[in-house]
């Protein structure tokens, strides 16, 4: 069982900046890889970037050379640093971990970007 809790979403002007945490607890170390998706009012959940227990990374097309996808395993906490924002970026953000016997989502949190 692994608990997710997302922060730092917020509301920004086009071009700005932020950056989601997700940080983990229970039982961690059973992690393989780790997540970022969105879903818009309207849309599907879509993937946004990825992040395995190796460290290799995909992205999105949508978001390549703007979102960056970090993890800290000291503090069993993932990022997602968010640049250039787009009003298309608009959307909850969701954390999602998966393990061997499934996958764990987070709350969510609400990014809206102005134009």
């Amino acid at each position: 069982q692994v608990h997710l809790v997302e922060s730092g979403g917020g509301l920004v002007q086009a071009g700005g900046s932020l950056r989601l945490s997700c940080a983990a607890s229970g039982s961690t170390f059973s992690i393989n890889r780790m997540a970022w998706y969105r879903q818009a009012p309207g849309k599907q959940r879509e993937l946004v970037a990825l992040i395995t227990s190796g460290g290799t990374t995909n992205y999105a097309d949508s978001v390549k050379g703007r979102f960056t996808i970090s993890r800290d395993n000291a503090k069993d906490t993932v990022y997602l640093q968010m640049n250039a924002l787009k009003p298309e970026d608009t959307a909850v953000y969701y954390c999602n971990a998966i393990l061997p016997l499934g996958g764990f989502w987070g709350q969510g949190t609400q990014v809206t970007v102005s134009s």
